[in-house]
C-alpha cells in the first residue's frame, strides 16, 4: 500500500492511497460470495432456491454491487490503517475520492480530513484571576427564609392596593400615536408586580390600584426594544384591574419544614440545614465563577485553529439541546435549525474542549481520587440519603466518567491557578450567587 499526504488549507489534509489490485480482487471475491450466500434463498427464474449462484453468474448479475462495496471497503481499512501508522489524530471522519477504479488496475483514492490542531499553551502567569469570597451573614439567611416562605405561600384576593409582589389579574390596550398596535392588548393577562416582565414603568404605574380601577400609563418603550417600530417610542396603555392577589405567607412549622426536606420541629435546626445549603451554593458559585475566569484567560492567551468537523458535530449537539430543551422531541427535525444559531457558540466550545485537553496532556494530569469523591460527596449531601447516591455512582461506570471528566477540568483549573496571577475580592452571598447564575461571556 502506497500512502503520500499534503496540507491544503489549514488543518485539512488529503491522502493519497493505493492499494494492489489483488488485494481489491480479492475483496471483490468475498463479496460476491456474501451476496450469493444472501441471495440463495431467492435466486431468481432457472435457479433452484437454497443454492448459492455459480460464480459466473453471481458476477453477472451482482458484480457491479459486489465491487463498489469491495472498494469502499478497502479505501476505509487501508485509510484507517494509514492514520494508525502515521499516527495522525484524526478530526472527523473523512470524505473519499476514488481516482482510478477499474478492474485489473491498482486501486488509487483519495481521503480528505482534518486533524487536531498542535497546541502549546501560553505561558499561565499572562492570565489574570480575580477570586471573590464571602461570608455568608444572617441578614443573607434571614432573606433566604423569606424566599423559601413565599415559594410556599397561598394567593388570596384582595380589595387592597396592590403593592410590589402582588399578583395581578388584568385587562390592556396599547396606542403609539394614538393608534393601537399589533401585539399591545390582553385580556385575563397574569402580571406579578417587580417581576419586570412588562416595559419599564408599567408595572409600578400599577402599584396602588385596587381590583375593579382603571388606570392610564404613560411609558416608553426601551431603545433596545425587539421590535424595531416600537424602539424608544411612547407608549399609553389603558388597564383595568380584575383582581389583586397577595401572599399570606405559611408559619414556620414541621409541615413548612418538611416540604424543604427538613425533618425536625426546631426552628433553629430548619436554619441551620438551610444555612449548610447556602455554604455549598456559596462554594460552587465562587468555584464556577473562578473557572469561568481562568477558561476565558486560557482562550484569550492562547490562539486555536479549529477543525471544522468538531464545529459540526458540536452544532449537531447544540441543535438536539435546543429540540430537547423546548419540547420538540420526535416531532421537530434538529437539522432543520440554521448551522449559524449555534456556531459562535459551538466554536467557543470546540476551543476550550481543545484548550482543556492540552492542559490535562501537558501537565500529564489523570483524575484524582480524591476529587472525584469529593464531587461525589458534594451531590451526595443535597440527598436525604447520601449512601444511595454513593452507590449510583460506584456501580454505574458511565456516570463515574462524567464526574471524573469535571475532576479533570477543577484540576486543569487548580493548575492554572497555581501559575496565575490571582488576586481576592470581598463581596456579598447575593452578588457571588447572581453573578454565578448569569450566561458564561
Amino acid at each position: 500500500m502506497q500512502v503520500s499526504i499534503e496540507t491544503t488549507t489549514g488543518l485539512e489534509q488529503v491522502m493519497t492511497v493505493g492499494v494492489p489490485a489483488a488485494e481489491v480482487e480479492a475483496q471483490v471475491v468475498n463479496e460476491l460470495k456474501r451476496i450469493s450466500q444472501s441471495q440463495k434463498n431467492n435466486p431468481g427464474p432457472g435457479f433452484r432456491k437454497g443454492k448459492p449462484l455459480p460464480p459466473k453468474v453471481a458476477k453477472q448479475k451482482y458484480g457491479k454491487q459486489a465491487r463498489m462495496e469491495a472498494v469502499y471497503q478497502q479505501m476505509q481499512q487501508s485509510f484507517f490503517k494509514a492514520v494508525q501508522d502515521k499516527e495522525l489524530k484524526l478530526a472527523g471522519m473523512p470524505k473519499f475520492e476514488p481516482v482510478v477504479d477499474e478492474e485489473g488496475k491498482d486501486l488509487e483514492f483519495k481521503a480528505t480530513f482534518e486533524v487536531y490542531p498542535e497546541v502549546t499553551l501560553a505561558d499561565f502567569s499572562a492570565i489574570e484571576v480575580e477570586q471573590q469570597s464571602a461570608e455568608i451573614k444572617d441578614a443573607d439567611l434571614e432573606t433566604m427564609v423569606e424566599t423559601l416562605r413565599k415559594q410556599q405561600a397561598q394567593w388570596n384576593a384582595s380589595e387592597e392596593a396592590a403593592a410590589d409582589g402582588d399578583q395581578l389579574n388584568i385587562d390592556f390596550e396599547g396606542f403609539v400615536d394614538g393608534e393601537a398596535f399589533e401585539g399591545g392588548s390582553a385580556e385575563g393577562y397574569g402580571l406579578t408586580l417587580g417581576s419586570n416582565s412588562m416595559i419599564p414603568g408599567f408595572e409600578s404605574g400599577l402599584e396602588g390600584a385596587k381590583a375593579g380601577e382603571e388606570v392610564t400609563l404613560d411609558v416608553a418603550f426601551p431603545d433596545d426594544y425587539h421590535k424595531e417600530e416600537l424602539k424608544g417610542k411612547p407608549a399609553q396603555f389603558k388597564v383595568k384591574v380584575n383582581e389583586v392577589k397577595k401572599p399570606e405567607l405559611p408559619e414556620l412549622n414541621e409541615e413548612f419544614y418538611k416540604a424543604f426536606g427538613v425533618e425536625t420541629t426546631d426552628e433553629a435546626e430548619f436554619r441551620a440545614e438551610i444555612r449548610k445549603n447556602m455554604d455549598r451554593e456559596l462554594a460552587r458559585a465562587i468555584r464556577t465563577l473562578t473557572k469561568q475566569q481562568v477558561v476565558k484567560g486560557l482562550v484569550d492567551a492562547n490562539e486555536v485553529e479549529v477543525p471544522s468537523a468538531l464545529v459540526d458535530q458540536e452544532i449537531d449537539r447544540l441543535r438536539q439541546q435546543a429540540v430537547q430543551q423546548f419540547g420538540g422531541g420526535q416531532q421537530m427535525d434538529a437539522s432543520m435549525l440554521p448551522a449559524e444559531l449555534f456556531k459562535e457558540q459551538a466554536e467557543k466550545r470546540v476551543v476550550i474542549g481543545l484548550l482543556m485537553n492540552a492542559a490535562i496532556e501537558a501537565n500529564e494530569l489523570t483524575p484524582s481520587d480524591e476529587k472525584v469523591n469529593e464531587l461525589i460527596e458534594e451531590v451526595a449531601a443535597t440527598y436525604q440519603d447520601p449512601d444511595q447516591v454513593r452507590e449510583y455512582y460506584s456501580s454505574n461506570p458511565e456516570q463515574r466518567q462524567q464526574v471524573e471528566a469535571m475532576a479533570l477540568e477543577e484540576q486543569v483549573v487548580e493548575k492554572v491557578l497555581a501559575g496565575a496571577k490571582v488576586s481576592q475580592t470581598e463581596s456579598s452571598y447575593e452578588e457571588i450567587i447572581r453573578a454565578a447564575n448569569q450566561p458564561a461571556q
